[in-house]
């Protein structure tokens, strides 16, 4: 039946088929008392095998030091899960818990405690596995080597014709150039890239993932994608929160480790990448290594650093980031950061782009922010009309995910008077809402090999390159970092590195 409505979201489901489920597999999870398994882990899992996803042949194995049972492990996951539909603001959240799927899962779990650093708990392990296996690294960073030599000392990384092993690996993946090397360096000695996952949850939201959809499967917008018809664009990640009692970890880490070298830069090769010759995984990762490689050094005027001081969120007030508990009283870690970017190829030579993120600001929104070149305005001279809105595509990412294209047109009357429209979509409008942590695509990916959205040791590299001399120039300048109040848009400093170009940041939105 032909669709009456030609502005109705176009549904292939008749057409596409079912999306198969992932082969039979074991995921041995490192960590499995660890929050992130909690949190996760465990609700992607259960929104795999509630889409059918998973192979009547998954299993999973928990390890970690704690002394535990299957059954007491298992409990205490569920307790999670029950806890999940208890909170409508959680970043998951189901009205219930579908125990059908939960028991599916369930059965399927095996507690063992071991300590990675053991041989002899490695060589029991080993007894435990066969065919195909995924270790997940939900382990402080400072292990991952560890596990992965652990790991190919029991000769768990070695793959079979018919089975394959591969190791999930999360950020943070280094704490900057050298260390990021070396440990690529170590995990390539034990396997390899093609067993490496290295995992971003981020790179699985939806938003993120139809950038590519957005911008390679529209013909009107391909045509527009380059310098000669956009002004600059903007990449903002802005958090409501604080650093929530994680002073002990943010400390040593700040912004630019924690936001800016993995997340910023994945979405700025998304957005700028050139058109790969083919969704295949290798493809699309080289087009993002071209990429990055494009970017020029940052200068250090082009980089904005701050710390939040006191201030009021929502109305509540919340303490500066120096009074937090195990953060320095002196403490120079940045919780904000703003850079210009330059990216010398012949798509975008001259088009500059703006990072920025930051803890405690005045609104949660992650978006990017085409800014297209106006209009000439001769043809309005000798009309009412004293300025052209400009015309912007806002990807938003969250907390609602969708785009808005501004764009201008007549106010009605009888002269010339232009205004400024807004154009919207929005998954929640056009699509049934389905629960997700972000990490359901990325695991299911890495169970069938789809390396797509994972990134690569030599992007992971050049990321490091471009922040590696701010993040030295920092630590050795001593300068006072830019002050903002909690609840604001950040430091006016991040404002002047676009006003001294002639632009501005589109203000932050809820």
């Amino acid at each position: 039946m032909a669709n009456d409505n030609p502005t109705a979201p176009h549904d292939d489901s008749d057409a596409a088929p079912p999306t198969p489920a992932a082969p039979a597999c074991t995921l041995v999870v490192f960590g499995a008392h660890g929050d992130l398994t909690r949190r996760l882990l465990t609700p992607s899992l259960y929104n795999l095998a509630g889409a059918g996803l998973l192979d009547d042949g998954f299993r999973i194995v928990g390890l970690d030091r704690v002394a535990d049972t299957t059954e007491g492990w298992v409990g205490q996951l569920s307790d999670t899960m029950q806890d999940f539909t208890r909170n409508p603001n959680a970043e998951f959240y189901v009205p219930h818990i579908d125990g059908k799927v939960w028991s599916w899962l369930a059965d399927r779990m095996t507690y063992q405690q071991a300590d990675f650093t053991k041989p002899k708990d490695m060589a029991q392990l080993k007894t435990m596995l066969s065919g195909n296996v995924v270790f997940y690294l939900a382990v402080a960073a400072r292990f991952f080597g560890t596990v992965v030599d652990q790991l190919g000392d029991a000769g768990l990384l070695a793959e079979a014709p018919d089975a394959f092993r591969r190791v999930i690996i999360e950020k943070p993946f280094g704490s900057d150039l050298d260390s990021a090397k070396k440990l690529n360096a170590d995990i390539l000695r034990r396997m390899n890239e093609a067993q490496v996952f290295r995992i971003d949850h981020f790179l699985g939201k939806e938003t993120v993932q139809n950038i590519m959809a957005l911008r390679f499967a529209n013909g009107i917008l391909e045509p527009l994608w380059r310098r000669d018809h956009i002004d600059y664009v903007e990449i903002t990640a802005a958090e409501t929160v604080g650093v929530e009692g994680r002073g002990a970890f943010y400390e040593p880490t700040g912004a630019m480790r924690d936001m800016v070298q993995n997340h910023l830069f994945q979405l700025l090769t998304m957005v700028a990448m050139e058109p790969p010759n083919s969704f295949e995984p290798e493809q699309v990762r080289n087009a993002k290594a071209q990429l990055l490689g494009a970017v020029q050094p940052i200068p250090l005027e082009d980089a904005v650093r701050g710390q939040y001081d006191g201030g009021a969120i929502a109305g509540i007030n919340v303490p500066a980031y120096r009074d937090e508990p195990n953060v320095a009283p002196d403490s120079h870690t940045e919780t904000y950061v703003a850079m210009k970017l330059t990216i010398e190829n012949w798509r975008w030579a001259g088009v500059p782009f703006y990072i920025r993120t930051g803890k405690h600001l005045g609104a949660r929104c992650t978006e990017v922010v085409v800014h297209f070149r106006p209009a000439p305005y001769a043809l309005f001279k000798d009309t009412p009309v004293d300025r052209l809105a400009p015309n912007t595509l806002v990807l938003s990412l969250q907390p609602q995910q969708g785009l808005i294209l501004g764009l201008n047109i007549k106010v009605p009357g009888t002269r010339m008077v232009l205004g400024g429209i807004a154009l919207d979509f929005f998954y929640k409008d056009a699509f049934a809402a389905v629960p997700s942590v972000g990490y359901e695509t990325l695991i299911y990916d890495c169970f069938t090999g789809d390396a797509t959205l994972f990134q690569r040791a030599d992007t992971i590299e050049a990321s490091w390159a471009l922040v590696d001399p701010i993040l030295k120039a920092w630590a050795e300048d001593g300068k006072p970092l830019a002050r903002y109040a909690a609840g604001t848009a950040g430091p006016s400093e991040a404002d002047d590195l676009l006003i001294r170009d002639g632009h501005g940041w589109k203000p932050l939105s809820r």
